[in-house]
């Protein structure tokens, strides 16, 4: 499943894309627009954004400037939490068919019966999940902060972790602390093949293993070294290594080999030998999208407000405990 459209797709579109890139540019300037690019957007979308990042650093990035409209490209949660965050701007996101495999699993009212199992326990909440299930939790964190926070909790307090069940086994692991945890998944990250991740190990005997800790633990007891996609791409920079396995959307790969075009990044197939690590949803967003998006100023992220309210709750928690 790769669902990129075309230039034909968007009416009005530029059919160039140098010109559809000066009218984005234009469109950009007249609105006092901010573009964000998650690591595994398309790589011409990542070349025309304002910042490039992991969904909540883009969040904080674009609350910190005086643009009036945030563009999200990335998926849905993503420009939930930047609407959290920044309530007073407008959030467009060029497709709202953008969703999540492992947000759209933990729907609001599934969590909620979960949650009544559990009423003792102190919810932690990876930032990949909706604003309901946000709304819902005590504490948000993401995969580069999880175990710190984890760590900081009371020893003799119950922990539900959602929605990842790999993050969640693999902070169990690194924290040392029991957690129930609710048993979503990432598609892309599920779908890596160990028998091609070994292959590949075989073939680049000196090549550095590193993964994503949404990847299974099969994968993950192979990496040399296991992080978010920020900590991926530093690890990769500041590490004298010259070739790198990357287990994680090939999106990413992109700002590796723009930063390091001397050294070799290689990405793992997945499951059936196909390029399906590709992650569908992030690709829906294209130039043309980002085009007709900044042109209609829609579609705009709104969000209940007593849902906005709750959901800012556990991610201001989640900063204080971060300084």
């Amino acid at each position: 499943m790769n669902p990129i459209s075309s230039l034909e797709t968007v009416e009005n579109a530029p059919r160039k894309k140098s010109e559809l890139i000066k009218a984005i540019d234009s469109l950009r300037r007249e609105s006092n627009a901010v573009i964000l690019a998650h690591f595994y957007q398309d790589p011409d979308i990542q070349d025309i954004a304002d910042f490039i990042g992991d969904s909540l650093d883009l969040s904080r990035k674009a609350a910190n400037t005086n643009a009036e409209i945030i563009v999200f490209c990335g998926v849905h949660f993503m420009a939930e939490t930047a609407k959290i965050i920044s309530p007073e701007k407008t959030v467009l996101l060029p497709d709202l068919e953008a969703g999540c495999s492992l947000a759209d699993d933990c729907n609001t009212e599934d969590f909620a019966k979960f949650k009544e199992k559990y009423p003792d326990h102190f919810v932690v909440s990876y930032i990949n999940c909706t604003a309901g299930v946000k709304a819902q939790s005590d504490l948000i964190c993401t995969s580069s902060n999880a175990v710190d926070l984890i760590k900081q909790l009371p020893k003799d307090q119950p922990i539900l972790f959602a929605p990842d069940q790999n993050l969640g086994r693999w902070v169990q692991n690194k924290s040392g602390r029991n957690l129930t945890i609710w048993p979503g998944s990432c598609q892309v990250h599920e779908n890596f093949s160990e028998e091609a991740l070994l292959k590949l190990k075989i073939q680049y005997p000196e090549a550095k293993v590193i993964a994503h800790p949404e990847c299974q633990e099969s994968l993950l007891d192979e990496a040399d070294f296991i992080g978010s996609t920020s900590k991926l791409l530093e690890y990769s920079q500041i590490n004298n290594y010259n070739s790198f396995i990357v287990i994680t959307e090939p999106g990413i790969i992109h700002q590796m080999k723009l930063r390091m075009p001397n050294k070799l990044f290689l990405d793992v197939p997945g499951t059936d030998g196909c390029s399906c690590n590709s992650c569908p949803y992030m690709r829906l967003n294209t130039l043309e999208k980002l085009w007709k998006c900044l042109s209609d100023k829609k579609p705009e992220i709104k969000l209940d407000h007593e849902i906005q309210i709750k959901a800012l709750l556990p991610i201001e928690r989640m900063l204080k405990m971060s300084k």
